[in-house]
């Protein structure tokens, strides 16, 4: 039976391996600290945290999540260690809640390896505070015993290491802050919320939970919430695809998770990251209405339904089974639901495969603590019969996962043909049919994911549109999954072509004379990969080169984040001067750092931080060790930015459990004249449109 503890209960543990498992709501950060009998930690080496996320008998998660999972040997714990207390605390600088009080009530649960709940906790009754102690383990007369804690401390993560009596409090609390900061730079945008019905198929249950860390029954990151996409409107963080943690913000929610809010659908209110609407012509002195002309105020039609399944057989798959107002919708949110069910479905073959390992070494520890079986053929039997019930363990696990990832297959086999052109790789069909759309849809593709227990099959990485973060095309041979990549002039042409790639993408979703693309390339050196661009007109201007072409780009897009942040502020976004370009600006710097000197790497950082919320955006093609003579100036433009590879590389973290995701960018396919058909047409509808 499980134990739901209230504030200050206790109850006994039987099992010296366990997991906590946490879900929040929003992403956190989760932590725990190492105390002595009275409770205090004797230093920075006793608290394990993202930055440091292992110790004797612990290891937290390397990242803020919605959801995590805590390691726990209770064993393997020094002899001094008398307490471990389990904290969370909000991310200091996200652009999210700071207070415990304006997020879900966070969940914590202590389960066994094989998933077992031994006690839960619902951490109520908080309000101001930013960091809490959720419970704590603690040794009594050679017993380990959970009591349920609920201290929160409105002074974040500093005072509640100052109170477990750490000297170095606050230098540690900035530590943590950013390690965190640093990981949420990598996450992979989270996916919109579904409902318990959004996904029609049935998955293997995971060992881990709700949305981003994998615990059990509790409760998931909200809905995203929809906001204004012109640059006349501010945006708030929300909806996937930026990144973090946050596509985009990362509130998510997975399905079929006991405990969790029920979900609102993404489009309500006005439009924005999940309705791509153009803003109705302004009227003199009132506010601009966002409404979406042809929006339907009715419940969205029901998805399509396979057809019955034969007794025994899986469901068929079918394209777009997911809920939502449009098919682009309703493949958008199946795409995301696929992501999720790869993730559930991995995390619980690696926790089962752990469960096993972890017990074949119980078991051969007691046959070698026996001496009259640790030699001779009963010890030989006893090890053969461990290993063999390890295998058995670990056959079922993979059985379990391979049918999972057949059923995903077969499901992917259907959606890829069936995506617009928004969401559909350059060699799909659906290019060779291109029309210049009359609406901005609800994302784009900027290439796929996928994880090593499943080579074969790769899931569509879509991002929320308008963007919400920047790019950064990583032209540094760390970039590469091995680092063999070693000749950087054909990485840094590949990252630029991975670029002009996305660009091209931008361009060809966004109606007629919404999206406008602008170059900087100081020395030249993008002209080959840039030609597309360039002899198809679609460009603003041509590429600004030298040290003089830069400072005119950095500058005028300044001015013009300038003016419709006053417009804004001001509360008259109706009032810009006469002929503005009201479209979403794109800003693609090849070469970063070369060709800018100190006010123009303030002006890119300025960019970074103000432009998406008025519609201008970035796109930076560098290598981070040649901009390293700047120092700590640019972490807060990389960690702005997300980070994209010009070949396959796993430095891609789930909102969920933390996987390390493989990145693959989308390129045309070789010989492919897809691209500058596409373009083509794109030029002539701007050009008619002007």
């Amino acid at each position: 039976m499980t134990a739901e503890l209230v504030r200050g209960q206790n109850h006994p543990l039987s099992q010296a391996r366990l997991e906590i498992r946490v879900s929040a709501g929003t992403p956190i950060v989760a932590g725990a600290t190492l105390g002595d009998e009275q409770g205090r930690i004797h230093g920075v080496e006793w608290v394990a945290h993202p930055g440091a996320p292992t110790l004797p008998g612990l290891e937290v998660s390397r990242q803020a999540a919605a959801d995590h999972r805590l390691a726990v040997d209770l064993d393997a714990m020094p002899e001094a260690v008398h307490r471990v207390s389990v904290l969370l605390a909000l991310p200091i600088g996200a652009a999210g809640p700071t207070r415990f009080g304006a997020v879900p009530t966070p969940f914590v649960a202590v389960t066994g390896l094989d998933g077992t709940e031994v006690a839960s906790y619902t951490i109520d009754g908080l309000e101001a505070e930013s960091a809490v102690v959720a419970l704590e383990l603690y040794r009594r007369q050679g017993a380990w015993k959970v009591r349920a804690i609920g201290q929160g401390y409105a002074g974040g993560l500093a005072d509640l290491l100052t109170d477990q009596g750490l000297p170095q409090a606050h230098q540690l609390a900035d530590g943590i802050n950013e390690a965190v900061a640093q990981g949420m730079a990598r996450s992979v945008p989270a996916p919109p919320p579904r409902t318990d019905g959004d996904r029609s198929r049935q998955t293997a249950a995971p060992a881990l939970g709700p949305d981003q860390g994998g615990p059990a029954p509790q409760s998931a990151p909200g809905p995203v919430s929809p906001q204004p996409p012109s640059p006349y409107g501010t945006q708030t963080p929300g909806g996937p695809g930026q990144s973090a943690a946050q596509p985009d913000s990362y509130d998510i929610q997975a399905p079929g998770v006991p405990g969790r809010p029920a979900p609102q659908p993404s489009y309500q209110g006005g439009t924005g990251a999940g309705d791509p609407a153009q803003p109705s012509t302004p009227t003199s002195g009132g506010p601009i209405d966002y409404s979406h002309p042809r929006r339907q105020n009715a419940a969205p039609p029901p998805p399509p339904t396979a057809p019955p399944a034969q007794p025994g057989q899986p469901a068929q798959p079918v394209a777009g089974d997911a809920t939502g107002w449009s098919m682009d919708e309703r493949l958008y949110n199946q795409v995301w639901g696929m992501f999720e069910d790869l993730a559930r479905t991995t995390a619980a073959y690696r926790s089962a495969v752990d469960f096993a390992d972890s017990r074949m070494e119980k078991e051969l520890d007691q046959v070698l603590s026996d001496p009259r079986s640790r030699i001779g053929g009963q010890g030989d039997a006893a090890r053969e019969a461990a290993q063999a019930k390890h295998g058995q363990l670990v056959n079922q696990a993979r059985a379990a996962l391979d049918r999972d990832i057949a059923q995903l297959t077969a499901e992917a086999e259907v959606v890829e043909p069936a995506l617009p052109p928004a969401y559909a790789s350059w060699d799909n069909p659906v290019w060779h049919g291109y029309r210049v759309p009359m609406e901005i849809p609800m994302a784009l593709r900027l290439g796929d994911l996928h994880l090593p227990e499943s080579e074969g099959l790769r899931i569509p990485m879509l991002v929320r549109l308008p963007l919400e973060r920047g790019l950064w095309i990583d032209s540094g041979r760390g970039g590469s999954l091995d680092g063999s990549f070693t000749d950087s002039h054909d990485l840094r042409r590949l990252a630029m072509e991975t670029a002009v790639a996305h660009a091209a993408r931008l361009l060809a979703v966004y109606p007629a004379g919404e999206f406008t693309v602008h170059v900087i390339d100081p020395a030249g050196s993008g002209a080959q990969p840039l030609a597309p661009l360039v002899q198809t007109g679609v460009l603003a201007a041509p590429p600004a080169v030298g040290a003089a072409g830069v400072t005119e780009t950095l500058t005028r897009l300044t001015e013009r984040v300038d003016l419709v942040q006053m417009a804004v502020r001001g509360g008259a976004p109706d009032s810009l001067p006469p002929g503005f370009d009201t479209s979403e600006q794109l800003l693609i710097v090849n070469d970063f750092p070369h060709g800018f000197d100190d006010r123009a790497v303030n002006q890119l950082r300025y960019l970074a931080d103000e432009g998406p919320a008025v519609g201008v955006h970035l796109m930076v093609v560098a290598d981070r060790e040649e901009a390293a003579g700047y120092g700590p100036l640019l972490d807060p433009l990389w960690r702005s930015l997300l980070r994209l590879t010009p070949v396959p590389d796993d430095h891609l973290a789930d909102p969920w459990v933390g996987h390390a995701w493989t990145y693959e960018p989308s390129f045309v396919p070789p010989g492919s004249q897809v691209l500058q058909q596409v373009l083509t047409q794109v030029a002539a509808a701007r050009t008619k449109y002007q």
